[in-house]
């Protein structure tokens, strides 16, 4: 599943350059993640960056948007093949 930003979120930068798949981006009022993008750090990492930074536990797995290991990989290929 991917992850989202609770409203939580204190707005302090330390997400969005640690995603390496651009998925985190400013909102209106606090950070967003684009679920197209999101792959939890599959392909990457062994643990979503974004929340190993956090520093208010603001970003939980998407409940909305379940996801497996399989199709967060598949999501990881796509979305490296058109670099």
């Amino acid at each position: 599943m991917s992850l989202i930003i609770t409203d939580e979120c204190i707005n302090c930068d330390v997400c969005e350059p640690e995603c390496p798949n651009s998925a985190i981006s400013q909102g209106d009022e606090i950070y967003e993640i684009d679920l197209n993008l999101c792959t939890e750090c599959v392909g990457h990492y062994d643990e979503p960056q974004c929340v190993e930074v956090c520093p208010v536990d603001c970003i939980p797995k998407d409940e909305n948007n379940v996801e497996t290991q399989e199709q967060l990989m598949a999501k990881y290929t796509i979305i490296t093949s058109k670099n």
